[in-house]
């Protein structure tokens, strides 16, 4: 029988793997693939730690009934989850999700580990060796769309096995554990223990520090990690470090620029998997986020929150800028407009290299190094970078203002314009210079201030090379070169190119 053979055979063929047809009832070896591919090719590693707990183990263990196929392919179940395994060393590795043993440490850090492959990845976060051939193979699916996982019975295909085995049990009848509150499929009864703590309000995970309580140990391993200032992610190119490896990934995409995920729609790509699906809902419409108290419908996680203030009443600002007092809503918003006092400039241009600090800002940007003008005026035919632009133009046609000052009625065709009129009203100057402490009404005047500290003159003549700190003088220092000379005298006509030599001129006529 199948299962004699399989004892008779285990006995010193490590490096071969045997494979079970039940279509020709055969079992057949074959050498196994580089330990690189096999990671690829299986979910769990052979990790045996011969611990204290094997006592522990055996007990959880037990043989799953069913025909000798069965007991070929999958043998062992875990009394906890209900997931099978046909190697007791796999079973092993898996019961340290539920008993949280970590005998792997790194002697750089102290951070345990369940399984050697997962300590082996975190030591490159300190020895900064490049991952294997085999990880980038695997991501590189991500972009050339391979699918080498295909499924006999219908034919569909996947990138990752992963998916591919979770889609076979549509086909075998294979049932995953499924949510009784909202009928959501888990892989197995573990994580269908911990998807019910959503609905159950059960947070069994609670930080020494602060009392915080999580569902996730994971969660609160993180959230540790904010006490202890602990950022065991550095970013190879700017030293930047993270909390997190997701949040070093998305980061090191503002470096090299990849956008890996892209909408099916209309083609437009994005750096991470959140973005994607936030801009769907613009296609498809959907709405999950939906008002407890009015019914109302929104796309976005934060904009119900912003509207729940509507019924709760909350008007006050919860985070407050500690530098100039300017409060937000949102922890993220005060991070970004943090990067006002802090100069950091994250974000970098592939073609000239010029820095920014909001992604926005690089994005605008791109397009005056490309050219590129993807908003037309339907009036005039101009052109232009960014649709805001666009907007503010074909007010120009309209005469539209639909901005007005409260105070003294004034009315602005953009709000920007409107805030810093405000601020001659209020004296409000929330901007300072932290070399001389100068204080400015708008970010522009701050900017501009800046360069006469750092002595930057990003404008350059294109004609000379004479380098300027401001767009408008080099402005005037082009008229030099072209001869222009737009400012002209209504006594006797002479023309300057700056209006502060017709200024000057006009003395003569005037006394």
């Amino acid at each position: 029988c199948a299962s004699s053979i399989l004892t008779a055979l285990c006995g010193g063929l490590d490096s071969f793997k045997l494979t079970y047809s039940s279509s020709c009832n055969q079992i057949s070896l074959r050498q196994n693939k580089s330990l690189s591919e096999s990671r690829d090719e299986e979910e769990i590693q052979h990790v045996d730690s011969g611990s204290a707990r094997s006592g522990e183990l055996k007990k959880r263990r037990r043989p799953v009934s069913g025909s000798q196929t069965d007991t070929v392919k999958k043998s062992i179940q875990c009394d906890t989850c209900g997931k099978t395994f046909y190697k007791n060393s796999h079973l092993t590795t898996h019961l340290r999700v539920h008993t949280g043993e970590k005998p792997y440490s790194c002697g750089t850090c102290g951070k345990g580990f369940t399984v050697l492959s997962a300590l082996k990845t975190h030591l490159r976060t300190h020895t900064g060796e490049k991952p294997q051939k085999i990880n980038l193979k695997i991501h590189m699916r991500i972009h050339t769309g391979e699918k080498p996982y295909s499924c006999n019975t219908c034919g569909k295909k996947f990138s990752w096995k992963s998916g591919f085995r979770a889609h076979l049990r549509i086909h075998t009848g294979e049932r995953s554990a499924q949510c009784d509150t909202c009928g959501k499929t888990l892989q197995n009864k573990y994580n269908l223990t911990t998807h019910q703590r959503v609905h159950t309000g059960e947070k069994p995970y609670c930080c020494d520090t602060c009392g915080k309580r999580f569902i996730q140990k994971s969660d609160l391993e993180r959230h540790v990690r904010t006490h202890t200032g602990e950022k065991p992610f550095p970013c190879s190119t700017c030293g930047k470090r993270f909390i997190q490896t997701s949040e070093l990934q998305r980061h090191v995409r503002i470096h090299t620029g990849e956008k890996p995920y892209c909408c099916n729609t209309c083609g437009k790509r994005f750096a991470d998997l959140s973005g994607v699906m936030n801009h769907m809902r613009v296609h498809t419409g959907e709405k999950p986020y939906s008002c407890s108290t009015c019914g109302k419908k929104f796309s976005r996680k934060w904009h119900l929150e912003r509207h729940s203030r509507v019924h709760s009443g909350e008007k006050k600002k919860s985070l407050q800028c500690d530098t100039c007092g300017k409060t937000f809503d949102f922890k993220s918003h005060l991070i970004i407009h943090m990067r006002v006092h802090t100069g950091e400039k994250p974000y970098s241009c592939n073609i000239c290299g010029k820095r920014f600090s909001w992604k926005s800002a690089l994005k605008t940007h791109v397009r005056s190094c490309t050219g590129e003008k993807p908003f037309c005026c339907s009036i005039c035919g101009k052109r232009f970078i960014q649709k805001s632009h666009l907007e503010r133009h074909v007010r120009i046609h309209t005469g539209e203002k639909p901005y007005p000052c409260t105070t003294c009625g004034k009315r602005f065709n953009q709000k920007s314009e409107l805030e810093r009129h405000i601020r001659i009203h209020t004296g409000e100057k929330p901007h300072c210079c932290n070399t001389c402490g100068k204080r400015f009404a708008d970010s522009s005047g701050i900017i501009k201030h800046m360069r006469f500290h750092t002595g930057e003159k990003p404008y350059s003549c294109s004609t000379c090379g004479k380098k300027f700190s401001q767009p408008s003088g080099l402005k005037i220092h082009v008229r030099i070169h072209t001869g222009e000379k737009p400012h002209s005298c209504s006594t006797c006509g002479k023309r300057f190119n700056q209006s502060t030599h017709l200024k000057k001129h006009m003395r003569i006529h005037t006394g």
